[in-house]
């Protein structure tokens, strides 16, 4: 999501049109491709519209980039986490390769990518029930906890780590200083651990994963809420962030990243507080 918006602002502010590469989402084992989920004003680039990838052979590569030169767009890629402000000047046409996590690439097309984002499809009727609790509560509070992967795979979680219990804790002590009549609503991967873990002093309601390949939908009840404390997760990360509301109370780690060596100065959005 964080590439397709950068991706998606760039293409306004160029007067383009979106491609999306899924060459590297094809390969992958964990995840498919999601986005079709959404109302997303992109199409799927065919292999002879993409730049190549490097080869071995002397001979495959010279070739390949002779006919690089020819395509009509040049290739930029991401070398920080940090945000860099000359991609959002780019003019002309680009294939970009990074992450781009930060608000900060597509911030001036806000509206755009929010109307984007939006569902597809009608929510399901197990969703609905849910959300129809959330906009039924005065001070609906969304918490995310993420662990899957960040728990099982250990390269994964020498990267990122996880939110631990007492992290929770603190953070929903801070939101109840700050919400009145406060409805907390948790969305996990590991709901056992979630209930077995959280300790949340204030009305709480725990949302089963539902595992039917529709996770834009729980992303879309966490956006129902009216505030949130979220994981070191892009999937709550933009939970949050589709939430409209100017007075939204957002609660963030402030480590993103277990390993120290990955900037995330620009990660959280001005006005979300770090904990």
């Amino acid at each position: 999501m964080f590439q397709y918006a950068a991706a998606r602002a760039l293409a306004i502010a160029n007067g383009a049109e979106l491609w999306v590469d899924l060459r590297e989402m094809n390969k992958s084992k964990l995840r498919t491709f999601g986005l079709d989920q959404f109302n997303i004003q992109a199409r799927v680039a065919n292999s002879f519209e993409l730049p190549s990838r490097p080869r071995k052979s002397g001979l495959g590569s010279s070739i390949l980039s002779a006919w690089d030169r020819r395509l009509p767009y040049k290739q930029i890629t991401e070398t920080s986490y940090a945000f860099n402000d000359s991609v959002t000047k780019l003019r002309g046409s680009f294939h970009l390769s990074g992450y781009w996590q930060s608000e900060l690439y597509f911030q001036a097309s806000a509206a755009a990518i929010r109307s984007d984002f939006t569902l597809r499809s009608p929510m399901s009727s197990a969703r609905e029930v849910v959300r129809a609790d959330i906009e039924a509560s005065s001070s609906p509070i969304s918490i995310h906890v993420r662990r899957g992967d960040y728990v099982t795979n250990l390269a994964a979680n020498a990267v990122h780590g996880t939110c631990e219990p007492e992290w929770y804790q603190e953070a929903t002590r801070r939101m109840l200083e700050k919400v009145v009549d406060a409805r907390f609503f948790v969305f996990s991967d590991d709901p056992q651990w979630a209930r077995e873990n959280l300790k949340v002093p204030a009305s709480t309601v725990f949302v089963e994963p539902r595992g039917d390949g529709r996770d834009g939908e729980d992303m879309h009840l966490m956006a129902s809420c009216h505030h949130h404390i979220i994981a070191n997760s892009s999937f709550s990360w933009w939970g949050a962030w589709l939430n409209p509301k100017v007075d939204k109370h957002v609660i963030a780690p402030r480590r993103w990243f277990r390993a120290s060596e990955k900037d995330d100065r620009d990660l959280i959005p001005v006005g979300w507080i770090r904990m």
